[in-house]
């Protein structure tokens, strides 16, 4: 696979990845006129994403698909079928051979949070995944004009919830060379979804990360924010991913010393014990140092890295979302 379009896929593996979240934070509410078939095609949707079940992506697809056909006007339905494509796209380092039809799941995933959008226009969720959806295929397709729309919608989504959508804007950029100021500006972001979770400003080395509550953000609960910042049934290790990326993103820059305070943070969630990746975790903590160079490396085409950036990983939905 040519460079541009590896890149393009790195990109694209947008907020699912968390995972993410860009859906990491990710939940729509089931609404009574929904009808049976898409109540049906939900319960698999979120069997198969728990999981971690990527083999059953396709079979996911079919029933929500299927759904969507039966009543077009279904936003959480819609919105459904692009998380599923974009979660095929974002965990492709799991295929032995990545396609190059793969970018097809960018592009229905644009498709489908667009319906979502008009059928929902006032749900800032739904445009941040359009946004972050447009942005993978305008670097697919090398179109400015579509990159910069997709970036006033992203810019407008941040402003509509901050708590929600400044995690999915870091989260696509994090894979821009570490010295530029797209990646700078994800950084910040992650820095200002933290501040805004727990309701405090922070230093950006990280010298008074302690302050933080040993339930990390305390201080959202029962507000319209915990869903996007706690530990929920649709995201149950929402905090731990959270945590994870961002000592990612703190180890690219090159300040691993506090990547390493952030990365212990996710040791504080009451969820750690059952997270399925703390092993993953704990050595980022021990290879922070190394994991500079290791982030920051040159990639031949089609080569994957030997020490994945959450972003570019095999669990960058799951880090968040698996049980």
């Amino acid at each position: 696979m040519k460079t541009t379009a590896r890149n393009a896929l790195i990109v694209a593996t947008l907020f699912l990845a968390a995972g993410g979240l860009f859906a990491s934070h990710a939940h729509a509410d089931a609404s009574p006129a929904r009808q049976p078939a898409a109540l049906q095609a939900d319960g698999l949707v979120w069997e198969t994403f728990q999981s971690g079940d990527y083999a059953k992506i396709q079979a996911s697809l079919e029933a929500s698909t299927a759904a969507y056909l039966r009543n077009p006007n279904d936003a959480v339905t819609a919105a459904h079928v692009g998380w599923l494509h974009m979660w095929r796209l974002s965990e492709r380092s799991r295929l032995d051979r990545t396609p190059a039809s793969i970018t097809d799941d960018a592009v229905l995933a644009r498709k489908y949070f667009q319906k979502a959008v008009d059928l929902a226009p006032d749900d800032a969720r739904f445009r941040g995944f359009l946004a972050s959806a447009m942005l993978a295929e305008a670097q697919i397709d090398r179109d400015a004009a579509l990159r910069e729309q997709g970036t006033v919608i992203m810019q407008q989504a941040v402003k509509d919830w901050p708590a929600f959508n400044l995690f999915t804007a870091g989260y696509v950029a994090s894979n821009q060379p570490a010295d530029s100021d797209g990646f700078k500006r994800a950084l910040d972001q992650q820095w200002q979804n933290l501040e805004v979770c727990a309701h405090t400003t922070l230093d950006h080395h990280g010298a008074n990360l302690d302050q933080l509550s040993n339930v990390m953000f305390k201080a959202s609960t029962g507000s319209r924010d915990a869903r996007a910042c706690l530990n929920s049934s649709i995201a149950p290790h929402n905090e731990e991913g959270f945590l994870l990326n961002m000592g990612d993103m703190l180890t690219k820059s090159g300040d691993w010393q506090t990547a390493q305070k952030v990365y212990a943070l996710a040791k504080r969630s009451p969820d750690y014990a059952s997270w399925p990746y703390r092993d993953v975790l704990e050595q980022r903590i021990h290879d922070a140092q190394a994991n500079v160079a290791a982030f920051n490396a040159a990639l031949t085409p089609g080569q994957k890295p030997a020490t994945p950036m959450m972003l570019s990983s095999s669990y960058s939905c799951m880090a968040c979302h698996q049980h």
